[in-house]
């Protein structure tokens, strides 16, 4: 028996798409099996004296933070605009210090087909090696920290044209855990109108 031609390319394309389908369902498990990874890492992290922004007595009782579960959706590959003009801004501190940043770049990204940018920093003493975006939405003081939350995103070369924004690694200031922190205040043009519903939840 011979099949019909279109019949044959039906069964075709019906093989590559689930050849791809597999492919891209492999690669998000393997994503959150990571990003569980790290998370139940840095719980870890927290229980330890050394390294943990909590006071002994809230140790004794810590179990692990809180996150979103993880969603490729709030993961972008962002338009990247290197600043020409790196000025420095003094961000002000939670305490009424400000420490220094250099104003890097702006990222933007498409959310629920509305377009958001976002001001990416170095510390301008050159000791790190990432970016610091520090930002807010309308998750704040509900699902997450009321003061916003931190994110880092990976130092792109000279002449790269986008840059990875991952909300997924969203994290709090230590400001979140306990009092007598230092934290950087999220800048005006870092406050997103949207619900972020992704990264790290409110300490509890």
């Amino acid at each position: 028996m011979r099949l019909h031609p279109k019949l044959f390319i039906a069964l075709g394309l019906l093989l590559v798409f689930g050849y791809f389908a597999q492919d891209i369902l492999l690669n998000d498990d393997q994503y959150a099996a990571r990003l569980r990874k790290a998370r139940e890492a840095k719980n870890t992290g927290f229980r330890r004296a050394e390294d943990s922004p909590l006071s002994p007595e809230q140790r004794q009782t810590f179990d692990s933070l809180n996150y979103y579960a993880p969603d490729t959706d709030y993961r972008f590959e962002a338009q990247l605009e290197q600043l020409a003009q790196r000025d420095t801004v003094e961000m002000p501190l939670t305490d009424g210090k400000v420490d220094k940043y250099l104003r890097w770049g702006r990222a933007s990204f498409v959310l629920n087909k509305q377009e958001y940018k976002l001001t990416l920093f170095l510390k301008a003493d050159g000791k790190d090696t990432t970016l610091f975006v520090p930002f807010t939405d309308r998750t704040n003081g509900f699902a997450t920290y009321g003061g916003g939350r931190y994110l880092d995103a990976p130092l792109p070369a000279a002449g790269d044209t986008e840059v990875v924004l991952d909300f997924n690694e969203a994290y709090n200031p230590y400001c979140a855990y306990a009092d007598g922190y230092a934290c950087p205040v999220p800048p005006a043009d870092n406050r997103l109108p949207v619900e972020i519903k992704a990264g790290e939840k409110t300490f509890k």
